[in-house]
């Protein structure tokens, strides 16, 4: 099995504005009844979120539009070196991006690296409108569509080893830990053998998974729902790393960023791990 590289870092400056995630009150009347609901039809809670995960993602980004999430002009300086042409080759060098959203990460990327070309993918029809419907969008520099990457095999839309870059920024902690494995290899199949996947992701020990176990919204083990449906996963790195390793990939590196944020209006300090 072709082992390919991997470097790996989590970021405490994503999601400053730690409000925004405070969405569940254990007794919402809106949440419970869609509790309830879940816990008759599914045994595992995981599954009930995991297949309706397009609803609620969807309902995110309608609600949310690209206003949520910053742009990520931070990757330029993080991981520039994986992004810029190689002077020794003619070709064109291709990003995946899984779980794009709105495109806060495509549309810093293809301003600063002119040839880049962009694969962009996300599980909500309306994401994916947003990213269509950018001013900045080209069809000859970004091609944006629809995939579940848990269940859709990325070969029917990109060609196989032909993937420089494949990032998963915040991505992978939205699906439920038993699916992580599929979705390595679905996205092993479209990249190159000296490919790269980049990763930035919540990591255990953060401050919204304490409020998130404080309220009792834990679905497994490190697996939360939040009150508007939508999941994360906090890592550590043992799993992270075994994670990939087993899926056949090479950590080049591995770090967690640890940062305190003090939020003055409601005189509380918030460790974020990433």
């Amino acid at each position: 099995m072709t082992v390919v590289p991997l470097a790996i870092a989590v970021d405490p400056r994503y999601c400053r504005r730690r409000h925004q995630f405070s969405l569940f009150i254990s007794h919402d009347p809106w949440f419970r009844p869609m509790a309830i609901q879940a816990a008759r039809k599914y045994p595992n809670l995981a599954e009930y979120y995991q297949k309706n995960a397009t609803k609620f993602w969807d309902n995110f980004y309608k609600r949310h539009k690209n206003k949520f999430f910053k742009d990520r002009h931070y990757l330029e300086k993080d991981w520039g070196q994986y992004f810029s042409d190689d002077a020794n080759s003619a070709n064109v060098k291709v990003l995946l991006e899984v779980g794009c959203g709105a495109g806060n990460t495509i549309f810093p990327l293809i301003a600063a690296y002119p040839e880049l070309y962009v694969q962009a993918c996300d599980i909500s029809p309306h994401a994916i409108a947003l990213v269509k419907s950018h001013a900045e969008f080209k069809e000859d520099r970004v091609n944006a569509f629809l995939c579940d990457v848990t269940v859709d095999n990325l070969l029917e839309r990109i060609n196989p080893s032909s993937v420089d870059v494949i990032t998963l920024i915040f991505m992978l902690s939205a699906v439920s830990p038993h699916k992580m494995p599929s979705i390595l290899q679905n996205i092993k199949r479209v990249l190159k053998p000296d490919g790269y996947v980049l990763l930035r992701d919540y990591a255990i020990g953060d401050f919204a998974q304490v409020k998130l176990e404080n309220k009792n919204q834990m679905i497994s083990e490190g697996f939360y729902v939040r009150g508007d449906g939508t999941c994360s996963f906090y890592f550590s790195e043992d799993f992270l790393s075994t994670l990939f390793f087993q899926a056949g990939f090479n950590t080049v590196d591995i770090s967690t960023y640890c940062k305190q944020i003090k939020n003055s209006h409601k005189n509380i300090t918030m460790d974020r791990k990433r």
